[in-house]
């Protein structure tokens, strides 16, 4: 009975008896969520043109945090230091068409997932030849990001936000926002939308495929830059950041490998179910630690009723 107590009823009695406090999870959740979000949406944007599953975002995330830092520390400015690693960001993005991606199309998917985890393999090498192997510190203070924090006190209580975690949802928001524009007021975000959901269609009309695998590589890498400082400001720059950044995995099966609808909820979701679970339920009952696995076995739960995510189109192939 006190097993059971503590599984179904402690957990809620405590969210109400700590309203305060059931904030403050909620907020750290969000945060972890919007993060999680930002890295979902670069494998959906390139799996949506090129149907190749990035297995390189997430080094490319360090790729990019560990440059913009590295071009500090060479004397450059802050705000210079981004616009140089938005040229490298684009760099990357053309070297990836032109060596890797261009000679492979055609080839079975397979082929081109095995060439991602090449670019990321490499990416590592070149990283630690280039950086080193160290940790660094995010130039948060550089780039004019607040290290203080928000002291708010509903219910009698107080929620402490960080400045910098309020930046970064910000920033997440405001970048989310730019994307869903491009995509669906340009052309060539029309385009992008058009040649992932016919590829053969939109071949024919004259829309060029490196064009666009150069465009959607490069906004890929701006949005991993974006997430290397936001999460460089939380944990600081380090290869690790690209375990972290694998927490991206459950998000796109939660919310479907083509949607960025998808992406965006998804990640939002994990992020404050797992941190609640951590808090209510892991720490009492498995000892914590539970948010190294809750988001993988919530998306296997999803994809045992719904293999294509919540958000992603159903395949239907007629034999």
């Amino acid at each position: 009975m006190d097993a059971l107590y503590l599984m179904f009823v402690d957990p809620f009695v405590q969210m109400a008896d700590a309203p305060d406090f059931f904030l403050q999870v909620l907020w750290e959740g969000l945060v972890s969520g919007v993060l999680y979000a930002l890295i979902a949406l670069g494998f959906v944007l390139i799996f949506k043109s090129s149907r190749i599953f990035n297995f390189a975002q997430g080094i490319m995330v360090v790729f990019a945090a560990l440059t913009l830092v590295g071009l500090y520390e060479m004397g450059l400015p802050a705000w210079v230091s981004v616009g140089v690693t938005l040229l490298v960001m684009y760099g990357l993005a053309m070297c990836v068409e032109r060596v890797v991606l261009r000679p492979l199309v055609g080839q079975p998917d397979i082929i081109l997932f095995m060439a991602s985890i090449g670019v990321t393999m490499f990416l590592i090498g070149f990283g630690e030849f280039v950086f080193g192997g160290e940790n660094k510190v995010m130039i948060t203070e550089a780039l004019g990001i607040p290290t203080g924090a928000i002291e708010l006190n509903p219910f009698d209580g107080f929620v402490l936000i960080e400045e910098k975690d309020l930046t970064a949802v910000i920033m997440a928001v405001l970048l989310v926002l730019g994307l869903l524009l491009f995509l669906n007021k340009t052309a060539m975000g029309r385009a992008i939308r058009a040649l992932g959901d016919d590829p053969q269609a939109a071949l024919s009309v004259g829309i060029s495929l490196s064009q666009i695998w150069v465009l959607v590589w490069f906004i890929a890498g701006v949005i991993a830059l974006a997430t290397g400082i936001v999460w460089g400001a939380r944990a600081g720059v380090s290869f690790a950041l690209e375990v972290i950044a694998y927490k991206a995995l459950p998000v796109l099966m939660l919310g479907g490998l083509e949607s960025v609808a998808g992406a965006i909820i998804g990640g939002i979701a994990i992020g404050l179910l797992e941190k609640i679970f951590e808090i209510y339920w892991g720490q009492p009952l498995l000892g914590g630690n539970t948010e190294t696995w809750f988001a993988f076995i919530l998306a296997l739960v999803v994809l045992l009723f719904r293999p294509q995510g919540l958000f992603g189109e159903r395949i239907i192939e007629r034999v």
